[in-house]
């Protein structure tokens, strides 16, 4: 919306001609976002508190959660609001990646919203039915994967790259569609598993948010896109906004989900935001280099599957408590210590992400 005011005013004004760069409105809607966050952020904490919309704890985890029962939750909500404003106000309405990228966070947020509301407000302990969130996913997953294999203009878009190989392509064809759906549904479950200590799951996905918008700036532009011998894929470039707006709202409720947490995300953030990663990486062609990043995301999901893996072919369990981070809270690390420690080494995994652009 303000591009094109912008892009009105500059008939006038020269000046204005400076909102057409997509790193400024970058930093503009990261700074947007963190400002709304913050602003709204006390009001929201404060109407989930009056309305008793608390976290529920179980009895069989880390008994330093018991102290974290009533803390108010779906404080994701405020995530996504703040990147669906921004987006609109930086974006460029007429790129069709910013469109599906945000329709299919909220849609995804939708799906955890209803869990949430279900869980909280409705006190069925079950939520959503995992049958009826799982259809529901895959109805976005597909859609949304569909839409991109049916819209896209040049094969680049619909091809497989490795990293590190400068010339191993893989046409996917129709396959296209479902690996697409695999890594949208796949990484939006997997930050939802981590979202389970205070500010565990929102720093890793501003960090690997905040690099796919690098390969979106690379992969839009045509130059860079042929000087690091990655995939070009005209118009991705736009998606820099989304990831400045989902950087700026993380940072945002991090200040109010940090150790001791006063809001929680809940599933209305942690499916919202997992599937945007999802859907990011496919864009610009990087589902590889998503695995690698979000290895936070992977390794929590991988201590979930093995476990229950393991309880129901041999009855005894790997892990002491899954996911993973709940293991290291029971052999006896403070909480503050594991949340730290991922948020290291997904610095780490990120920069190994990153370096996939010159390393091929």
């Amino acid at each position: 919306m303000l591009l094109w005011l912008t892009e009105y005013l500059a008939h006038f004004y020269r000046a204005f001609h400076v909102f057409q760069y997509l790193t400024l409105r970058a930093i503009l809607a990261t700074i947007t976002a963190l400002v709304i966050s913050l602003l709204v952020g006390p009001k929201m904490i404060r109407h989930l508190s009056e309305h008793q919309i608390g976290q529920t704890v179980r009895d069989d985890g880390p008994k330093s959660h018991l102290s974290k029962a009533g803390t108010p939750t779906m404080g994701g909500a405020l995530i996504l609001i703040a990147i669906a404003l921004t987006t609109l106000l930086w974006g460029d309405w007429s790129n069709r990646y910013i469109w599906v990228v945000l329709v299919t966070t909220l849609g995804f947020g939708a799906i955890g919203w209803v869990d949430d509301y279900r869980k909280l407000m409705l006190k069925n302990s079950k939520g959503l039915p995992a049958r009826w969130k799982y259809f529901w996913q895959s109805i976005l997953g597909f859609s949304a994967a569909i839409f991109l294999y049916m819209t896209a203009h040049s094969p680049a878009e619909t091809q497989f790259f490795i990293p590190f190989f400068k010339n191993v392509i893989i046409n996917l064809g129709v396959l296209y569609i479902f690996l697409s759906y695999f890594v949208i549904v796949g990484a939006s479950n997997a930050v939802n598993l981590t979202d389970g200590l205070d500010g565990l799951a929102i720093l890793p996905t501003v960090l690997v948010g905040g690099a796919l918008g690098i390969f979106a700036y690379a992969s839009g532009n045509l130059s860079f896109a042929n000087y690091l011998a990655i995939p070009f894929i005209p118009g991705a470039g736009e998606i820099v906004v989304f990831c400045g707006a989902l950087v700026g709202a993380g940072l945002g409720f991090l200040w109010f989900n940090t150790y001791p947490a006063q809001v929680f995300m809940g599933d209305v953030g942690a499916l919202g935001l997992g599937a945007a990663l999802g859907i990011m990486a496919i864009i610009v062609r990087q589902e590889i280099v998503l695995f690698i990043m979000g290895g936070v995301f992977v390794l929590e999901t991988i201590s979930v599957i093995l476990q229950v893996g393991s309880y129901k072919l041999r009855g005894k369990r790997i892990f002491r408590m899954a996911p993973i981070h709940h293991h290291f809270e029971l052999k006896g690390w403070p909480e503050p210590r594991v949340i730290v420690r991922f948020w290291i080494i997904t610095v780490i995994l990120v920069l190994c992400g990153l370096a996939t652009l010159k390393l091929r």
